[in-house]
């Protein structure tokens, strides 16, 4: 197996890489910010997986065109040199983002998409041309939708919530209710371990999470729990709380409207589709059993 990743540095290139590499896969690293990246492409392989993109930046700081010209433009541009190849198959890495900031039930792949951030839009933007194009005899695409990622070497809003607890802080916010979808580095690693080995496996859209829910509380208690702290929940009125972080939009304050409805809202993932296209009954990891190793793995750093 002859893989090509790009964005092979990053958190989850990281730790994909090093996953395929203990499986027995030839792995080859790809910058595309090397100006010569096109002379480095290798044409023969089993695939190319597009890890490259421009992240979500919650302080808004980011101008709206540098996410199309990385998470679309870039993406268009590699595509087009893949099918010139004798690669087979072509990993592209989007976002749920791409189709829903917000979710009332549960996010499926067939849901029409209508993301309000730059981000969002840029990542839509990319799938709505790869979807387009016609696929020459042999070769396949995958449009993957992670849910939130965690796992060794993380850094974002969960590492900021087990910071909260590790400094005995309460948790202000357990007046919101909801249910999450995560996705564990190492569910995501054996899912695609699974799609590059098995050639029957149809071309399409799939999104990726774990095989259950929890709520913010769930993982604050969690965090504790694995601290060996008892959780403390705050049941401040969720108005008040609302009202309170409109000061962080305009001054940098950890807290500000974008990471309150990342860290409030409810978000859950179905993963059915790619699991039952796989014959997976379920993952290898729960979502608890995951969060809790990317917990602990925090506190060992």
């Amino acid at each position: 197996m002859n893989v090509q990743i790009t964005g092979a540095s990053g958190f989850v290139g990281k730790n994909l890489m090093a996953y395929l590499n203990n499986k027995g896969a030839h792995i080859q690293t790809l910058s595309l910010r090397d100006p010569n990246w096109k002379k480095l492409l290798c044409h023969e392989g089993t695939a190319i997986i597009h890890l490259a993109g421009k992240a979500h930046d919650t302080s808004n700081t980011s101008q709206p065109e540098e996410y199309f010209e990385v998470n679309r433009d870039l993406t268009v541009t590699l595509f087009e040199e893949y099918l010139k190849s004798n690669i087979h198959d072509f990993f592209y890495f989007s976002s749920v983002k791409a189709v829903a900031d917000t979710v009332k039930d549960i996010l499926r792949e067939d849901i029409d998409g209508k993301p309000y951030t730059p981000y969002g839009k840029s990542k839509l933007e990319a799938e709505k041309y790869l979807l387009s194009q016609a696929l020459p005899e042999g070769k396949r695409l995958f449009i993957i939708r992670p849910c939130m990622i965690h796992g060794q070497g993380n850094k974002g809003n969960l590492n900021l919530l087990y910071k909260v607890v590790e400094k005995g802080i309460p948790w202000p916010l357990a007046a919101f209710h909801n249910q999450r979808s995560f996705l564990s580095i190492d569910n995501l690693s054996y899912l695609m371990e699974q799609m590059l080995i098995d050639t029957t496996l149809p071309s399409g859209v799939y999104n990726f999470a774990d095989d259950d829910a929890l709520s913010t509380n769930e993982l604050v208690a969690l965090i504790a729990e694995t601290l060996g702290k008892k959780p403390k929940l705050w049941q401040i009125p969720s108005g008040l709380i609302r009202s309170l972080v409109k000061i962080g939009d305009i001054l940098p304050l950890p807290l500000n409207s974008e990471r309150l409805k990342k860290l409030t809202e409810s978000y859950v993932v179905s993963n059915t589709k790619i699991k039952q296209a796989l014959g997976i009954v379920k993952l290898p990891l729960t979502a608890k059993e995951g969060l809790e190793k990317t917990i602990k793995s925090f506190r060992n750093s």
